[in-house]
């Protein structure tokens, strides 16, 4: 059988000695890492590049699912196991292509069906669901809460509340929030698939706007017209933004 690599992903201490003691019975499995948290996965995932990874997914800080998002493009196979005590997230797990889901506690038996599972899905399709698949699926199960911003080794993570508008800038889109901007490359149809549309709209092709920041809306030219944030912020907006715009107002 061909080794796989695997990392292993949960803030709980027994929880990863327990799946420790369940691959000591698989000697083709090599342990690569040990992550107590969302922010080590991600240097671990990008520095070894696993075939197999365990992840928990409620941790503080970052979850299961914004792990995937930051991997996003990190590597070219994966196979994602998710394991977790709560049940109500075994819909999105397999929303997102994971190859299976443990349901903590779970027996020897389960891992076990777990791996072959991964085996399977390997030798069928010589890799796993991308991470850039994953990450896309999970963002549209659900209205984004926050965004993840890497920046270089650094990792911002903004709760989406905190958002005052995004501006796309070529590949790229400039979230301000606070009186800061943050680079991320992403699309804004892309993000505005992910928002809750009743608090952002897309006012202009290159604007969305958090809604609760509005102060006013000024005539500007025939069917053009100036969103005045509440900091004073004047954003152009478009005359199928401003139907838009309007209908949530």
């Amino acid at each position: 059988m061909q080794p796989l690599k695997a990392v292993i992903v949960d803030d709980e201490a027994p929880a990863r000695m327990v799946l420790r003691e369940y691959l000591a019975a698989h000697p083709e499995v090599t342990v690569v890492a040990e992550c107590g948290n969302g922010f080590e996965a991600v240097r671990a995932v990008s520095d070894h590049r696993p075939d197999l990874l365990f992840l928990d997914v409620q941790m503080p800080k970052l979850d299961g699912f914004e792990v995937l998002e930051l991997l996003a493009g990190a590597l070219e196979r994966t196979a994602v196991i998710f394991a977790t005590a709560y049940d109500e997230f075994a819909l999105r797990a397999f929303e997102v292509h994971a190859v299976d889901y443990l349901l903590k506690p779970y027996s020897q038996e389960r891992f076990n069906e777990a791996l072959s599972r991964v085996r399977a899905r390997l030798g069928r399709e010589g890799n796993a669901a991308p991470p850039a698949q994953l990450a896309a699926d999970a963002r549209q199960a659900r209205p984004l809460e926050r965004v993840l911003i890497r920046d270089g080794a650094q990792v911002h993570v903004l709760p989406i509340d905190t958002v005052d508008y995004v501006e796309a800038q070529d590949d790229y889109l400039a979230f301000h929030a606070g009186g800061r901007s943050y680079l991320k490359e992403q699309t804004l149809a892309d993000l505005e698939s992910t928002l809750d549309a009743s608090r952002f709209v897309r006012i202009h092709r290159s604007f969305i706007l958090n809604v609760e920041r509005i102060a006013g809306v000024e005539l500007y030219a025939k069917d053009s017209r100036i969103a005045i944030l509440r900091d004073g912020t004047r954003l152009p907006v478009s005359r199928a933004g401003y139907q838009r715009l309007n209908a949530l107002l």
